[in-house]
């Protein structure tokens, strides 16, 4: 199981949402690519990016950046927002990501989605963003019209190679993770698994790291280590030791 530390970006900015809020900014950093580098200075194995003004506007609106912050670092970036189009995709693999988290699209064009896996094989995942159970597209302002369970047959049918579950009500609330629904995503699906929101202190890792066995592949969080109230080496220090046991 790794962690993800999470850049998001908006207005050129490190910035953290409350709730998936876009008003609701806190701004931690000016310089995103320092702080890529200060995470991956820590230890950390990949880093977790999304481009917010591209999640809200449906554009890329980052491009240079992440090129920027791809080139400056070494270790594998994963990317999301604003990706609803195949040569978006392709512009954001060509910069150095190595793979890609779609939401909106997966949801809304499923025949373009089915493409999208099939151009890039083993690069493409999906966002599953909710609120009490609905999944919402669009930068998290629409409502899908869709449950968690309903889609995720679809969503392996059409390729997707891992899944990353965000409970929108605990993002950026630092108020722990929501097991049962992790758990139930988990019983859905044999593809790897990220949680995000809520994750706050290294007893929230400790709580899901038994679920590993089950196919958790990782937490992204954000806050807390921008915060100081979960510190990224003692926690991956933490997943060490227990690899090695």
């Amino acid at each position: 199981m790794n962690i993800f530390p999470a850049v998001d970006i908006k207005g050129g900015q490190c910035v953290r949402l409350r709730q998936g809020v876009e008003d609701a900014v806190t701004v931690f950093s000016e310089d995103p690519v320092t702080e890529a580098l200060r995470w991956q200075d820590m230890g950390a194995r990949w880093l977790h990016v999304i481009d917010l003004d591209g999640a809200f506007s449906g554009k890329p609106r980052n491009m240079e950046l992440i090129r920027d912050l791809c080139a400056r670092i070494s270790i594998p970036v994963q990317l999301g927002g604003g990706i609803r189009d195949l040569p978006v995709a392709a512009a954001y693999l060509e910069a150095g990501v190595t793979r890609l988290i779609i939401g909106t699209m997966a949801l809304e064009e499923p025949g373009l989605f089915r493409d999208l896996c099939a151009a890039f094989p083993g690069r493409i995942g999906v966002s599953l963003d909710a609120r009490n159970g609905r999944l919402k597209t669009r930068g998290w302002v629409e409502d899908a019209g869709k449950t968690v369970a309903e889609v995720v047959p679809e969503l392996e049918g059409a390729g997707t190679s891992f899944f990353i579950y965000t409970d929108i009500s605990r993002d950026g609330m630092q108020s722990g993770v929501n097991v049962p629904a992790l758990e139930a995503l988990m019983d859905l699906t044999d593809r790897p698994v990220l949680i995000a929101g809520g994750i706050s202190t290294l007893n929230d890792i400790r709580a899901v790291y038994p679920l590993s066995r089950k196919g958790l592949a990782g937490v992204i969080t954000g806050k807390a280590i921008y915060a100081g109230s979960l510190n990224l080496r003692e926690a991956l220090d933490w997943l060490e030791k227990q690899a090695a046991s």
